[in-house]
């Protein structure tokens, strides 16, 4: 009885997921049908991300990105730093504010300089698990200073500013109940969300949705590996992103709590 229990559960959650990427890429499909002007590009994403445990409640983020421009190896569009301390209410429920410095590099309206951005932010995070499956989620504000620009080459005083809300559903399912099993199959969907008095046509900003595989190294680092399509609405408003990605994240969750006797 239990047994059918747990089976059951599994198949609500797993019909649960599937609505939310099903919705998801619902909601991509419409603004593609309302486009003007979709362009295709190839890119890859390379990033590391560390979080740290210091204590019973306090820990660290990082996570370093550099990601391609087109054509998967031509130039780079951008780069981000981003650090951030944790609280942990529970052991599977995290607070988590900090401070991202991002690098937009040459591009259309500024192609002989590189933008600089600061970004404040502050999240929620929670892990469940479905019996051998495991699911994270957060929710993430962003408060997001991009430096203005005069010309192509100049930059100009001042920052624009807008707040950026962010949804993360991460779904892994693992090939075997086995312990000593080291890959996953990995589901990963992020909503973007921007706000602000200076938001006027692309109030939706992107959806990212990756699947790929995960590769456990050891007891706590982790290899992903996979395709993602970015789909974006640019500030214009008639202009959309169709972004095709190779994606190559190395994950590193440390626990330096002193043990108990």
């Amino acid at each position: 009885m239990v047994a059918q229990t747990k089976s059951t559960k599994h198949k609500q959650m797993n019909k649960k997921l599937l609505i939310i990427i099903v919705s998801s890429l619902s909601a991509v499909t419409i603004f593609a049908q309302a486009t003007k002007t979709t362009s295709n590009v190839q890119q890859v994403w390379l990033g590391y991300f560390n979080q740290t445990r210091f204590s019973d409640k306090i820990g660290m983020w990082v996570d370093l990105h550099l990601r391609t421009k087109e054509d998967f190896t031509d130039n780079l569009s951008q780069t981000i730093a981003r650090f951030g301390l944790s609280y942990y209410l529970t052991d599977n429920t995290k607070l988590t504010a900090g401070y991202a410095y991002v690098a937009n590099y040459p591009a259309e309206g500024h192609t002989n300089i590189t933008q600089p951005e600061h970004r404040l932010w502050q999240q929620v995070q929670w892990h469940t698990k479905y019996g051998k499956n495991r699911m994270m989620q957060w929710i993430r504000l962003e408060e997001k200073y991009r430096h203005n620009i005069l010309n192509d080459s100049t930059l100009a005083s001042g920052y624009g500013f807008n707040y950026k809300l962010r949804y993360n559903l991460w779904y892994e399912i693992p090939f075997s109940h086995d312990p000593a099993n080291k890959f996953s199959f990995v589901l990963n969907d992020e909503v973007h969300i921007n706000f602000g008095k200076q938001v006027v046509y692309n109030y939706f900003d992107q959806n990212r949705f990756f699947a790929g595989f995960k590769f456990n190294t050891n007891k706590h680092d982790n290899v992903q590996l996979g395709y993602m399509n970015q789909f974006q609405q640019l500030p214009a408003g008639n202009k959309f992103r169709n972004n095709h990605v190779i994606r190559l994240f190395y994950f590193q969750n440390l626990d330096w709590q002193k043990k108990k006797a």
